[in-house]
């Protein structure tokens, strides 16, 4: 799919060690992260981590969705060589940081961060100016 496809604000940057875009909160602001982060990696030949990367966006942008009402920034930050970490940030308007928390069985939500947490080498949190930052890190096979 190409970048045109996609409900996108803005693009900040896609080349060199790092791609950032900037994508309404919408429904379709889901799809369209995934489909960026995923051509990105394909682009860098990252191909490996794609699938994974994607899920986790979906995720975080999700949970952006939910709970904060203004415009959600993805970004990608290269790993430098094999065995380095692909950065993968989520950011939005609302300061709050987010908790995970156990979903039981019966929850249709509350499951997103457990995965983020469960799949990454380390994810975290961080303020920013207006809003945060919810980051993970993923191994880039050796």
């Amino acid at each position: 799919m190409g970048s045109l496809a996609w409900e996108v604000i803005g693009v900040i940057h896609t080349d060199g060690g790092c791609a950032e875009w900037t994508f309404p909160a919408e429904p379709g602001a889901v799809r369209a992260a995934r489909a960026a982060v995923r051509d990105q990696l394909y682009g860098w030949h990252l191909d490996c981590l794609a699938d994974l990367a994607e899920l986790l966006v979906s995720e975080l942008v999700t949970n952006a969705l939910r709970h904060a009402a203004g415009p959600i920034g993805v970004r990608l930050v290269r790993p430098a060589g094999i065995g380095d970490t692909l950065r993968v940030e989520v950011s939005d308007p609302l300061p709050d940081p987010p908790r995970e928390r156990v979903a039981h069985p019966e929850d249709e939500s509350g499951r997103g961060l457990q995965l983020v947490a469960g799949s990454s080498r380390r994810w975290g949190t961080s303020p920013g100016e207006s809003g945060k930052t919810v980051w993970f890190e993923l191994a880039v096979p050796g």
